[in-house]
């Protein structure tokens, strides 16, 4: 780094990579998120992805963007806008300029820029920069594309490859801008392309051509920043995302119950990386199976599950209207099953990479007849990892089909993972039957303190049994159709469910005398959290209770709610969380914040809105 240049240290600073779904935007904005993490900031990311599958080149359709928030102490959203844009095309330059305050550095390919390239994003004139109202001494502008050709240019790749590589230019100008090691992107870098050396070292090689444009050109528009880790935690960390995390979560709860892990799954966005991550791990005993649809890979899950596995079956909203049949067959048989179910817009296809929480009521009541089950949602994308081992743990221990929300938010989005200690998780303990039961025992015999059934795995000998779809009799585990015995059976499981132990909800910030209780639940918690934060820094006695367990909901849920004079429950949909609590609460009439976008809040605008209802 030139020694004339000052290093000034920053709290905090958010960047977006913007181009073509084809411009590698998501691997660049992963590749600094991961410097980061590494080196012990806090990370927020937010992969935001077209919905065509493969827009025309230079289109406004065909954006892809990748928003990263680091920080020195904890960071709790990807940051409302950027402080830095990096804009691959006209067309991202056109759509993503919204997300970037109004200060921010703005790094531009000028080769991209050309009249073909304006016209295609609508710009009128030239001047591009003047239409969106830029101050070009804001601008970066360098010929990115020409510049990688030049660097190439004996690599023997062929141009097309080569232009792949222009993402690596963009991320080493920033790693510069933010004092970033690049040891860290070329380890990563040779661990991708680890059978492929030449990709590597032509990517590693660009990354340090983009470092060193910035440091020669002295091309920052301010200065270089350095974001110092505060309050660092000692221990191994990794750059996670929410799906790997709910992977990882799943082995590490089968791992512990002594257990085989099968995945029965039908691919569908956002839910499919779960898959693709587990299906990588059959040393560690994992069965993934990709079926032909939705209701066999629940099925086939329910199969597993009585043959005696941690059973899981994966998928986004749509999955779960075709798995209700088969996730029911699980209710009635009274096996454990964890469904996983990664909320994206809807009705029908909707979004599909978009992220909504509009799946909860479905979790809740959508099946026939009185089907209970317990609904966790994850609340960030480190979160999953505790969540998934939750819901294993909650499955396999009340012999249960739980099902686990989380969202394309939190599950494309990443974090700052501290690799967790096993040893120090819960024990998980199957109710398996007592061998002393030999005998007498029939399939719906059960523990009565916690009215959960034994569970009897095939190949024990005097255990032999008969499960199914139709009524069982409590005492003899035949079909039954008396009407006392259906209502006892509904009675039961619906029993088991509420008697699961669920850990309090917990209130965080001014919860002794806040004017305002915000609610929410899963993945909206670092945006409420941030909210929170920045209302009490101007002096506003706020609270926040963010559900993780909604059914059963903790036993404190009503004492909360009750204790506060106002309270508003923030979601993103049309007030389902609110439905639900004023069900389960008595005289419970809360306030309402609801947002059916596709993405995540905003901060500003939850500040806002909640500013007016104190003041009302």
């Amino acid at each position: 780094m030139a020694e004339n240049l000052e290093v000034k240290e920053l709290a905090d600073v958010a960047v977006r990579f913007s181009g073509d779904s084809g411009d590698g935007m998501q691997l660049a904005g992963n590749i600094f998120s991961t410097v980061s993490a590494t080196v012990g900031n806090s990370i927020s990311t937010f992969p935001d992805y077209p919905a065509d599958i493969r827009a025309p080149q230079g289109s406004l359709t065909g954006v892809s963007g990748f928003q990263v928030h680091i920080g020195a102490g904890q960071v709790y959203t990807p940051g409302d806008k950027c402080d830095v844009l990096v804009a691959m095309n006209a067309a991202a330059l056109k759509t993503q300029y919204k997300y970037a305050k109004p200060g921010a550095a703005i790094i531009i390919d000028t080769d991209s820029f050309g009249a073909a390239d304006l016209k295609k994003a609508n710009f009128q004139t030239e001047d591009y920069l003047g239409e969106l109202g830029i101050d070009p001494d804001r601008v970066i502008a360098c010929p990115i594309t020409q510049m990688v050709k030049d660097c190439l240019a004996d690599s023997g790749m062929d141009v097309k490859a080569i232009l792949k590589c222009r993402n690596m230019f963009a991320l080493g100008l920033v790693c510069w801008l933010f004092d970033r090691d690049l040891d860290i992107a070329y380890n990563f870098l040779k661990e991708k392309f680890a059978k492929k050396a030449g990709v590597a070292e032509a990517n590693i090689k660009v990354i340090q051509a983009g470092y060193d444009y910035g440091h020669n050109t002295h091309s920052s528009v301010a200065n270089v920043y350095r974001i110092e880790t505060k309050n660092k935690v000692p221990g191994r960390y990794m750059d996670i995302t929410g799906n790997k995390a709910t992977a990882y979560g799943f082995i590490a709860a089968a791992e512990k119950a002594g257990l085989k892990l099968y995945l029965g799954s039908y691919p569908i966005t956002p839910a499919t990386d779960v898959l693709h991550e587990l299906s990588k791990h059959k040393s560690l005993g994992v069965t993934t199976v990709q079926c032909e649809d939705e209701i066999a890979g629940c099925a086939s899950a329910v199969g597993a599950s009585f043959a005696g596995a941690l059973a899981v079956t994966s998928t986004s909203g749509p999955g779960i209207c075709l798995k209700s049949e088969a996730m029911n067959l699980a209710v009635i048989m009274e096996l454990p099953l964890v469904v996983l179910d990664v909320q994206r817009g809807g009705p029908a296809t909707g979004l599909p990479t978009k992220s909504e929480q509009t799946d909860l009521l479905q979790a809740l009541f959508g099946r026939n007849g009185e089907s209970p089950m317990p609904v966790i949602a994850a609340t960030s994308p480190t979160d999953c990892f505790e969540a998934a081992y939750a819901a294993s743990k909650m499955a396999l221990e009340h012999m249960t089909p739980v099902i686990l929300m989380t969202d394309a938010y939190v599950a494309n989005g990443s974090g700052a993972f501290k690799l967790p200690n096993l040893a120090e998780y819960p024990a998980i303990n199957p109710p398996y039957v007592p061998e002393e039961l030999k005998g007498t025992w029939a399939p719906y015999l059960r523990n009565e303190e916690t009215k959960v059934r034994y569970w009897a795995v095939p190949g024990r000998q005097g255990f032999e049994h008969i499960l199914g779809g139709l009524e069982k009799d409590n005492k003899t585990g035949a079909i039954s159709t008396d009407p006392e015995n259906h209502d006892l059976m509904t009675r039961l499981r619906q029993e088991k469910i509420d008697k699961i132990p669920v850990p309090d909800l917990e209130v965080e910030g001014d919860k002794d005398d806040a004017d305002l209780l915000i609610v929410g639940f899963g993945g909206t918690y670092g945006h409420l959290h941030a909210a929170m934060d920045e209302m009490r820094a101007a002096g506003k006695k706020v609270a926040l209770a963010q559900f993780k367990f909604i059914n059963p909901l903790p036993a404190n849920t009503s004492e909360v709610l009750k204790k506060y004079k106002k309270v508003v429950v923030a979601e993103q949909n049309m007030g389902q969380l609110a439905g639900w609590l004023r069900m389960k609460v008595d005289g419970f009439v809360p306030y309402q914040f609801n947002q059916v976008k596709g993405q995540p809040f905003v901060v500003a605008e939850l500040v806002e809105s909640f500013n007016n209802i104190i003041n009302k």
